[in-house]
C-alpha cells in the first residue's frame, strides 16, 4: 500500500481551538540582525492561510483580523535567512524581528548549481501538483528556483526551493508561495512526501462569473478532503457529513518467508517457465501474490466514539485507533482521472451509493491531535493513501477556508450500518 505523508498538510501552522470570534492584529518591524537596519519588501504570513503582509519602507507591517490560535509566524527576504516562530495570538501584537544575511565568505566560490534534467522536472512536476482535472489547470511561475536531482543510490528523487516555487492555481483562484520547499519521491515504495511554509494569496478574478466558479471548485475541493475528514471528526459530525470509516486488520503472513523460498528455488530450477507442471504453474503463481503482510476489511461502519477521542477537560480532540482505517465519502463522485479501481467496502445490507471516494489513513503513533479548523498538531503523526494520496496541490486548500454555507448541496442519503 503506497501512502502520501501529509507533512505538507500543517507543516507550519497550530490552530488552537478558542472563541469563534476573537481576532488579534500583528504588527511590527523587520530588521537586519546585524544593522538593525530596516529591510523593505520583506514577506510576514502565518503559513498555510491567506494572512499576510510585506513591510513598507520603514520595515513596518501589520496583518489584521487574525482569528485567536496559534500559528508559525514566517518572515522571508532575499538574501537572508528565512525565519519562523511560534505565535499565540489572542490580541493586538507588536513584533520585532530580526532577519540574519546569507552572503558569500569573502573569497568564496559561488558554483552555479546545473540545470534539471527534463524528465525530472517533469516527474516532480506531475508528483507535486498531482493529477486531477484542477491540478492541470496548475502550473509553476518559477521553475528556474527549482532544484531537482535524482539519487540513483537512494532511490530517491528530490527536489528544493531556495527562496519559494510559486504555483498559481486556476482552477481555485489561488496563487501559493511555498518557501523552503523540500520534496522526495521514493521510487522503490513510490511514496510521496514534501514540506514547507505556504501561504496562499487570493486571486482577482476577472468577472463575477468566474468569482462564482472559483468558490464552486474551491467547495468541490473541500468535499471530501483530509481537511473535511478532520473537521468532522472534531465536530462528533462523521456520519452526517457524509463519511465512513471501517476497520483494516494489517497481519503479518507468517508463511510468506516459506513460500518465498519456494518460490525462488523452483524458479532457479526452471529459469524460464517452459518446462513446469500445470501445478508447478498453479503453486508459482500462488506465491508470487503472497506477501509479507495481508489486510482484512471489517465491513461494518465504526462508531465515532472508536476513533475519536476527547481529553477530560475537553479542550483537545484525537484521532486513536489500532490498525489502520478506510475511510469512504458519499458526498461526491470520484474525480474521472483518478484510475484505481475503488476498494469494496464491503458486504452490507442495504447497498451503498456507487458514487464514493475512497481513501486509506494510518497513525504513525498512538494517536494525531486534531485542530478546530481540519489540521494536525503533529502532521507527521498520520500518513494517508488511495484518494487522499490522489489529491494533491490541484486540491490545496488554506486552513482559514470557510464553507459557504448557502451554496452548500444538501447531503445524499447514506445507509445507516
Amino acid at each position: 500500500m503506497n501512502y502520501f505523508r501529509l507533512l505538507f498538510l500543517a507543516s507550519c501552522w497550530l490552530l488552537v481551538s478558542t472563541a469563534a470570534q476573537a481576532q488579534g492584529k500583528l504588527s511590527g518591524v523587520v530588521l537586519d540582525s546585524l544593522t538593525q537596519q530596516p529591510l523593505e519588501f520583506a514577506s510576514v504570513f502565518l503559513a498555510n492561510t491567506t494572512f499576510g503582509s510585506s513591510t513598507n519602507e520603514q520595515g513596518k507591517f501589520e496583518i489584521n483580523r487574525v482569528p485567536a490560535g496559534t500559528y508559525d509566524l514566517v518572515c522571508s527576504y532575499v538574501g537572508y535567512r528565512l525565519t519562523k516562530q511560534s505565535l499565540t495570538v489572542n490580541g493586538p501584537q507588536q513584533l520585532t524581528l530580526l532577519l540574519a544575511p546569507v552572503g558569500n565568505k569573502l573569497g568564496e566560490v559561488v558554483i552555479k548549481p546545473e540545470p534539471n534534467k527534463p524528465e525530472e522536472y517533469q516527474q516532480f512536476s506531475t508528483l507535486f501538483l498531482g493529477g486531477t482535472a484542477f491540478s492541470e489547470q496548475c502550473h509553476i511561475n518559477n521553475p528556474e528556483a527549482i532544484r531537482v536531482f535524482y539519487d540513483e543510490e537512494e532511490h530517491t528523487l528530490t527536489a528544493r526551493a531556495k527562496e519559494y516555487a510559486e504555483v498559481q492555481n486556476d482552477a481555485l483562484g489561488y496563487r501559493l508561495k511555498y518557501y523552503g520547499l523540500e520534496f522526495s519521491y521514493d521510487t522503490d515504495d513510490r511514496s510521496v512526501s514534501y514540506y514547507g511554509q505556504p501561504v496562499f494569496e487570493e486571486m482577482k478574478p476577472k468577472d463575477e462569473a468566474q468569482r462564482q466558479l472559483w468558490a464552486a471548485n474551491r467547495l468541490t475541493a473541500y468535499k471530501g478532503s483530509f481537511m473535511h475528514f478532520l473537521r468532522s471528526v472534531y465536530r462528533n459530525k462523521l456520519r452526517t457529513e457524509n463519511f465512513m470509516a471501517q476497520q483494516i486488520k494489517i497481519t503479518v503472513n507468517k508463511r510468506f518467508g516459506l513460500t518465498d523460498s519456494l518460490r525462488q528455488v523452483m524458479l532457479e530450477r526452471h529459469p524460464d517457465g517452459s518446462d513446469l507442471t500445470k501445478a508447478e504453474k498453479d503453486s508459482l503463481d500462488l506465491w508470487s501474490r503472497s506477501g509479507p503482510i495481508y489486510a482484512t476489511l471489517n465491513p461494518a461502519a465504526l462508531p465515532i466514539d472508536s476513533i475519536r477521542r476527547v481529553s477530560p477537560d475537553g479542550k483537545h480532540v484525537y484521532l486513536r485507533f489500532t490498525g489502520e482505517l478506510q475511510v469512504a465519502y458519499f458526498g461526491e463522485k470520484a474525480d474521472s482521472r483518478y484510475k484505481r479501481t475503488m476498494s469494496s467496502l464491503g458486504p452490507s445490507r442495504t447497498p451503498y451509493p456507487t458514487p464514493r471516494q475512497v481513501s486509506r489513513l494510518r497513525l504513525n503513533g498512538r494517536q494525531a491531535e486534531i485542530q478546530a479548523d481540519g489540521s494536525l498538531l503533529n502532521p507527521l503523526d498520520v500518513s494517508v493513501g488511495e484518494y487522499w494520496g490522489f489529491e494533491k496541490i490541484g486540491e490545496f486548500l488554506p486552513f482559514d477556508y470557510v464553507v459557504p454555507t448557502a451554496t452548500a448541496a444538501p447531503a445524499p442519503k447514506r445507509p445507516n450500518n
